[in-house]
């Protein structure tokens, strides 16, 4: 159920009841204005493979309706930030796994938006690359900008996140801070808060 939650945030995918509203506008009024105010970052977002990273980032500046100027500002402070600059001018298809994601992170920002949502965003990396990507939330909320992370990797959420919901058989069974699940269910991390509360909505089911 989390990646189809995003799936509606954005628009994509018809909710069978309410909506989300992002800077003021509703996902099922006005996509576009919703799209255009959020970054995604996925796991299995395409790589144009025969585009080079630069490319491809300012072919997204575009898209978005980004200035040339604009976007060659950005396209350099991006760079520094997620360190492109050694693969910058490859294409793609030569990118690592790790490489390929930073390309996706810094294509999330590219039009510098408010809101970021981030579905898995450390599938597929070593330990080292998911450090970064977990940085790269910290920097995220530093720039004042709106994370929802999307995750089965509690540990992960346990660490970066404000607040918590934890979705089960695509209901969402529980929401609030760490300390207010842990109050509520009298476990102390994560996974054994989920275990708890999934079990006991499987027992109701």
């Amino acid at each position: 159920g989390k990646t189809t939650t995003l799936r509606m945030i954005l628009g994509l995918l018809q909710p069978s009841s309410g909506y989300a509203s992002i800077a003021g506008f509703r996902s099922d009024r006005y996509p576009q204005e919703v799209k255009r105010r959020v970054g995604l970052v996925s796991s299995s977002a395409g790589i144009y493979q025969w585009l080079s990273a630069r490319e491809m980032l300012l072919f997204f500046a575009d898209l978005y309706g980004v200035g040339r100027r604009q976007a060659r500002d950005h396209l350099d402070r991006l760079t520094e930030q997620f360190a492109l600059a050694e693969f910058l001018d490859q294409r793609c298809v030569t990118l690592s796994t790790g490489q390929k994601q930073r390309v996706n992170l810094a294509r999330a920002l590219i039009h510098n938006p408010p809101v970021v949502l981030l579905d898995e965003p450390t599938s597929g990396l070593d330990v080292l690359g998911s450090q970064a990507a977990l940085e790269y939330v910290k920097l995220l909320r530093e720039a004042g900008k709106a994370v929802i992370l999307s995750t089965h990797r509690l540990d992960e959420a346990e660490r970066i996140c404000d607040r918590i919901g934890l979705i089960s058989r695509g209901t969402l069974e529980a929401e609030g801070t760490l300390e207010e699940l842990r109050a509520r269910t009298g476990e102390s991390t994560l996974v054994d808060i989920f275990l708890h509360i999934a079990r006991g909505a499987a027992a109701v089911g």
